[in-house]
């Protein structure tokens, strides 16, 4: 296995509109998970969401919001054995949705196939 890929879904919560609240919690899972930063980039869009990256040496995180909708979806894709969950944890955390989802795919199998998510 080369990583693993975390998806993440968010609905309600803090973050949706706050670019600045997303990277900061961004950067604490990364952290937490013993990641490292190579980068940032967070728009804001005028009345509405939030589209941001965190660029790292493992991979990336990525998050996009639809306030509108009450809903965020989060990346967290780390090469090796990176604790992508306790990241994850974090972001709950800091971002207090009233309900989250997860699912994790192992990537990079030779016999993808035979790899199911979880």
């Amino acid at each position: 296995m080369i990583g693993r890929h975390l998806l993440l879904e968010h609905w309600g919560g803090r973050g949706l509109r706050d670019a600045a609240l997303l990277e900061r919690s961004m950067r604490a899972a990364a952290r937490e998970a013993g990641a490292h930063i190579l980068g940032a980039h967070f728009h804001p869009f005028e009345g509405g969401g939030v589209t941001g990256v965190l660029l790292l040496a493992e991979s990336h995180v990525t998050v996009h919001t639809w306030p509108e909708h009450g809903y965020a979806a989060l990346d967290l894709f780390m090469c090796g054995e990176a604790p992508v969950e306790r990241a994850a944890d974090v972001l709950d955390a800091m971002l207090a949705p009233e309900r989250s989802e997860r699912r994790t795919l192992a990537r990079g199998y030779r016999n993808q196939a035979s790899q199911p998510a979880s």
